[in-house]
């Protein structure tokens, strides 16, 4: 059974929040582009179908930086620190 704590649903609250608001004008910046190039009917569906992958596209990536971010964030605030990779050991030769 999954743990809920009352900070994690804060801090996931915030974060749907914080998403929409990078989300929807990102979105229809690029919307508005994308129309004002269409030629006309011919384009419509390719159109749709772009728009379409456009939104796709920037939830995943909303998704993923936001992921990390909040990850980072959640390391820090408890003092943790990023795992480095250690330097391999230097071979000596015989």
């Amino acid at each position: 059974m999954m743990n809920l704590s009352l900070v994690g649903l804060i801090g996931a609250v915030i974060g749907t929040i914080i998403a929409a608001v990078v989300y929807v004008p990102l979105v229809t910046f690029v919307e508005r582009g994308l129309r004002s190039r269409a030629d006309g009917a011919a384009e419509g569906e390719t159109l749709e179908q772009e728009i379409s992958l456009l939104r796709r596209a920037v939830l995943v990536a909303d998704i993923i930086v936001f992921a990390g971010i909040r990850l980072l964030a959640w390391r820090y605030a408890r003092g943790l620190t990023v795992p480095r990779r250690k330097p391999a050991p230097k071979r000596i030769a015989l």
